[in-house]
């Protein structure tokens, strides 16, 4: 999987987005599968143009977790880091009962035991949301859930700190509560960015406008965003993000699996995933159809090339991993890129496909 080097390569990935620093140059004793070195900005961070997701690390209901998978999952996220990939998303509510911030204990595990960071820790970009569990009524609360999942990570600092779901829907006065203890998590140097999750296009513009005030920016909003999840709405927040300098972060960019290709009607995953497949799958033809088109002309599976998609619309995808084939294969999306009448043929072909994914219920206006 690995080839000795021993001469300086300089590694280059092609990304969409505008924004980028500059070329590294690294001396490596390995040849890494792809080149995902050229970083994207996000606030003050430098990110690679796709992250990872860990929400299935300890999730025993969706995603069939069992602490026996933690060598793989260890694996990968080393693999992860051998080639590039340097963002890392994570929550202090994933887990599944016993096991809830089981994502982030693994995570922090394996961040400190890493043999390919050798000591340079830091250079991992760890985003963590903070669940707005209802008993979360203080800003203090807030600010004491950052310090717990800054233990359970084994990090003194956040990269980006983020509100999970707004609660202006149901408890606008806790809402404002929240958004302090965002701020003192950034005045007291326990982030260095903040960021928010499942934020409409109306409540995206009112915590920007406050935290502005409060004289802190806002780097980060992440959003389901997908070739599954593109309605008005998603495009409003894409471009409310680009108007304001927020980076979106799109999670689900493989609609929970439905655009890999791996599934069917007679062909379902199991557990709860089953039924919202059972209801979705059959209406994707279209979208299914252009992506395995495009995927075999370039030589690449569907999985890269949606995931390609979101990163060409200028958003960082972090796509879930649970082994090593998952990691290899989304490294695939990296180091090229659709060309716009491939990117539009695949919008053309999700909007002729008549299902598309339920929104999520956290997400307010």
């Amino acid at each position: 999987m690995a080839l000795t080097l021993s001469t300086t390569k300089t590694f280059t990935n092609i990304n969409c987005s505008n924004n980028t620093s500059n070329i590294t140059t690294f001396k490596s004793l390995k040849l890494p599968l792809f080149w995902p070195w050229q970083k994207v900005k996000m606030g003050p961070l430098s990110v690679s143009p796709m992250g990872f997701g860990t929400w299935a690390w300890g999730n025993q209901l969706l995603w069939g977790y069992q602490t026996s998978m933690d060598d793989q999952l260890q694996e990968a996220f080393e693999l992860a880091l051998e080639n590039g990939i340097n963002l890392f998303d994570t929550a202090d509510s994933y887990g599944t009962g016993r096991l809830n911030g089981q994502s982030e204990r693994l995570l922090g595990k394996f961040i400190k035991e890493s043999q390919v960071l050798k000591g340079k820790q830091n250079e991992v970009v760890v985003a963590t949301k903070f669940a707005a569990y209802p008993w979360r009524l203080t800003s203090g609360q807030f600010v004491n859930a950052c310090r717990a999942s800054l233990d359970r990570l084994q990090i003194d600092q956040l990269g980006i700190g983020q509100l999970h779901w707004s609660t202006a829907n149901y408890a606008p006065l806790q809402e404002l509560v929240l958004w302090d203890g965002l701020v003192q998590m950034y005045e007291k140097g326990l982030v260095r960015a903040v960021g928010v999750s499942n934020y409409g296009p109306q409540q995206l513009v009112k915590i920007h406008d406050y935290l502005k005030t409060r004289g802190v920016p806002l780097c980060s909003a992440q959003v389901q965003f997908s070739l599954l999840s593109m309605g008005k709405e998603q495009l409003e927040i894409k471009s409310i993000c680009d108007e304001l300098g927020i980076r979106l972060i799109s999670y689900s960019p493989l609609g929970l699996g439905m655009l890999t290709g791996k599934y069917s009607s007679s062909k379902l995953p199991t557990g709860p995933r089953s039924l919202l497949f059972r209801q979705i799958l059959p209406g994707l033809e279209p979208l299914l159809l252009a992506l395995s088109e495009i995927a075999k002309k370039r030589g690449k599976t569907m999985p890269q090339v949606a995931i390609n998609w979101c990163i060409c619309k200028g958003t960082v995808p972090i796509p879930g991993i649970k082994s090593v084939k998952h990691v290899e294969d989304n490294l695939g999306a990296l180091g090229w890129k659709l060309t716009n009448d491939e990117q539009l043929q695949l919008e053309y072909a999700a909007k002729e496909s008549p299902k598309s994914m339920i929104q999520n219920i956290f997400q307010t206006r």
